[in-house]
């Protein structure tokens, strides 16, 4: 496990608030036969012309066929196939506007995908009256993965002043065993001082805000999750990408989100 604290980034004695003093605010168990459409959008296409490859140079186009419910199992599954202009397909989910969240904890239970090429993510961006103005307005990234690397499960923030454009992005990772085998409660807890990311309950990584303004900290403001499995790009196809491994599957088992409960 390595930690990037920058100056900025006190460590401080505060923790992710227990289960007691949270309260469940919106939640998918997927116990449906098709997507909640109340709660997700279901993006199709490939980015093009706006954005071609999701400005991570990836190769899938995304498709709803793609993204399948089965005894209260979420699955987003990658192809090699032809979709579009793109040679794989999969899939991606957004709650934006449907689900937009100030503060508190997402936890997601998900079993990963295997093999070189696979970049499932689990992330968030603000939920804006405008266009996105990226990295300046924030990303959280609660859970990534790419599958050179398999069982290191990475935490990351995106900001103006700290993104792995200009190679300052604050991250940290942590190793799972049988990622792609077992269930895992992927989640992030943050409030206006402090962000935590945890596996099953254990704590891997946390930053605080200090004194940073909104090109270090631009948290202050509500942000939808996004979740999908993406193929090749510029980071999960780092080490290219295996053709022999497809059909692979990012499951999930349940989305949860929490915030502090209101005094009595």
């Amino acid at each position: 496990m390595h930690l990037f604290i920058y100056t900025f980034l006190a460590l401080i004695l505060t923790t992710d608030p227990s289960p007691s003093s949270l309260a469940l605010v919106w939640s998918d168990e997927f116990n449906t036969s098709e997507v909640d459409l109340s709660k997700w959008t279901i993006i199709e296409g490939d980015g093009c012309p706006e954005l071609c490859g999701f400005g991570n140079q990836e190769l899938q186009h995304y498709a709803s066929e793609n993204i399948t419910l089965d005894d209260g199992i979420l699955k987003i599954t990658a192809r090699k196939e032809q979709k579009g202009q793109r040679a794989y397909s999969s899939g991606k989910l957004v709650s934006k506007g449907k689900g937009d969240w100030k503060y508190g904890k997402v936890v997601v239970r998900a079993r990963l995908p295997q093999g070189t090429g696979t970049w499932p993510a689990i992330w968030m961006l603000p939920t804006l009256d405008r266009p996105l103005n990226w990295p300046r307005d924030g990303e959280i990234d609660i859970m990534e993965h790419v599958g050179y690397n398999q069982g290191m499960v990475y935490g990351t923030i995106h900001t103006e002043k700290y993104n792995h454009a200009i190679g300052t992005h604050i991250s940290d990772s942590i190793y799972v065993q049988n990622v792609h085998e077992e269930f895992h409660d992927y989640a992030v807890f943050w409030d206006e001082q402090i962000m935590i990311w945890s596996v099953d309950g254990t704590e891997y990584a946390r930053i605080a805000k200090g004194n940073e303004e909104y090109a270090g900290w631009p948290f202050d403001q509500e942000y939808h999750l996004i979740i999908n499995l993406a193929v090749g790009g510029a980071w999960g196809g780092k080490m290219g990408v295996d053709d022999s491994i497809w059909p692979q599957s990012l499951e999930i088992d349940y989305v949860k989100v929490y915030q502090p409960k209101l005094p009595e």
